[in-house]
């Protein structure tokens, strides 16, 4: 990856690694702040859920205002509005306030993403997509980490003041993209993207990016709830959730780099295998605190590499005017595969026990294999171009080469087809297409390698030479 690329990349990353410090956080904060005033788990879940409305709102039209003003002033504006409704709910401690908030926040969130992931995906080539989408994914959740780090901090300093840091934050992620960048990535046109033609052009993308919501989703909601209740405290259910976040962070760029120089469906393949057997070994292992935590490191590094790889697998198959229309739809499917993911799989958990969640991420992990591998039977990866091979107009030593046949057949044009037959007796000619010149044009003659009229000049001569009575006429002029 040039140094050009990473520092084109560097503003988007270090705007998101910013704001993201705040999100980080923020939804455990409303959480927690909501329990306090003694609301019901239905008014928590209701303002939970408008966070992901908006999010899906956010994926079908946010594309428009991105392509009318382009990237840095679309950024500009969803970070800004992340900011007001973010302080706006230390103004307004009302749930139903809070709701609309969310879902306004959710809504300029995801547009965020939108920017990032355009940004990204059209700066770079289909060689290196999947190591920018892992500095992508890396700087989420790493600022993810960091913002769990401060809820604690900010909570101590009054009811106000975390809404205030991530206000904060939120603005302050719009300087990188301001003052970093000397140019933003240009779109010259945008093609419509319909979602039956996003569907029929990359089904492997569509179905990673839904299984990608399913799990990370399951990961994110479910997984704290099985370890508080094999036994675990909260304590040790943040660390083993800040591990699962750090396999994430590490796996990310090698698992995008091999991506970018291999089939990318075959990567997935592997992926959801190696999910799989992540899955079977929290089933039937001894769950010892160091197997817990290894294998938990292993299996977020694998869910959390899904998306990323997808998206490339997606913007490789997608035409260049349609790479922001495209990353907008793989957002959708993604929060739909997001907002489903917890009524599809609590009553898993609740039928077959804590472990049920394991055996939910075995099944989509199979599932998920079985499709991809259905679908590079159906449409294979494309055959390598052939290695390069120096040919004559390109090689350096093309003047030395011998005269081909294509040069013959352009010389007959202008010669009679015994005079060139005499002259070169070893080459094999056509019949003439056209007729003998005029008495007064000049013939042109064309000597091979090493055999010019004197036999001591070894290269093609430069020059047409005049033969016959073309030489005579001159000598006379």
């Amino acid at each position: 990856m040039s140094r050009q690329l990473l520092a084109m990349a560097l503003a988007p990353l270090l705007g998101l690694f910013i704001l993201g410090i705040g999100n980080g956080f923020l939804a455990t904060l409303i959480t927690l702040r909501l329990d306090a005033a003694g609301e019901s788990p239905v008014v928590i879940g209701w303002v939970s859920s408008a966070y992901f409305i908006g999010l899906a709102l956010g994926a079908m039209f946010n594309d428009r205002l991105l392509l009318r003003i382009g990237h840095i002033r679309a950024y500009g504006s969803f970070a800004s509005l992340v900011a007001v409704t973010v302080l706006m709910q230390a103004l307004f401690f009302e749930p139903w306030a809070w709701f609309v908030l969310r879902l306004i926040g959710g809504w300029a969130t995801v547009g965020v993403y939108l920017v990032i992931e355009s940004w990204l995906l059209t700066s770079g080539d289909q060689k290196v997509r999947g190591r920018l989408l892992a500095l992508y994914m890396i700087s989420l959740y790493a600022a993810g980490v960091v913002g769990q780090l401060l809820l604690g901090v900010t909570d101590a300093m009054g009811e106000t003041a975390p809404f205030m840091v991530i206000g904060m934050l939120a603005s302050l992620s719009v300087l990188p993209m301001a003052m970093i960048p000397r140019v933003s990535p240009l779109i010259d046109h945008a093609e419509p993207l319909s979602p039956m033609r996003l569907i029929t052009m990359t089904p492997t993308g569509v179905m990673g990016s839904f299984g990608s919501g399913l799990a990370v989703a399951a990961v994110y909601t479910l997984l704290p709830l099985y370890l508080q209740r094999i036994g675990l405290t909260v304590s040790q259910v943040g660390q083993m959730m800040a591990v699962v976040v750090l396999g994430a962070m590490l796996l990310q760029y090698p698992i995008g780099r091999w991506s970018d120089r291999h089939d990318r469906q075959m990567v997935l393949i592997l992926i959801g295998a190696f999910c799989a057997l992540i899955s079977a070994g929290m089933l039937l292992l001894p769950l010892q605190s160091w197997i817990l935590a290894a294998l938990l490191f292993l299996l977020g590094g694998g869910v959390f590499a899904l998306y990323p790889v997808a998206v490339s697998h997606a913007a490789d198959r997608a035409p260049a005017g349609a790479l922001v229309r495209m990353s907008q739809g793989l957002l959708l499917i993604n929060a739909i595969g997001s907002t489903v993911s917890p009524p599809m799989i609590s009553p898993v958990m609740a039928w077959a026990g804590d472990a049920g969640l394991f055996w939910a991420f075995g099944a989509l992990s199979l599932f998920l294999v079985g499709f991809f591998f259905w679908r590079r039977s159906v449409r294979p990866a494309p055959v390598p171009v052939a290695p390069f091979a120096p040919s004559t107009p390109m090689s350096s030593v093309g003047a030395e080469l011998a005269v081909t046949e294509e040069l013959m057949q352009g010389a007959i044009e202008h010669e009679h087809m015994e005079d060139l037959s005499d002259l070169v007796p070893d080459v094999e000619v056509a019949e003439p297409l056209v007729g003998p010149p005029p008495p007064d044009e000049p013939h042109i003659a064309f000597y091979p390698v090493g055999e010019d009229e004197d036999g001591e000049n070894e290269r093609l001569a430069d020059e047409p030479t005049m033969t016959g009575d073309d030489s005579a006429s001159a000598s006379r002029t």
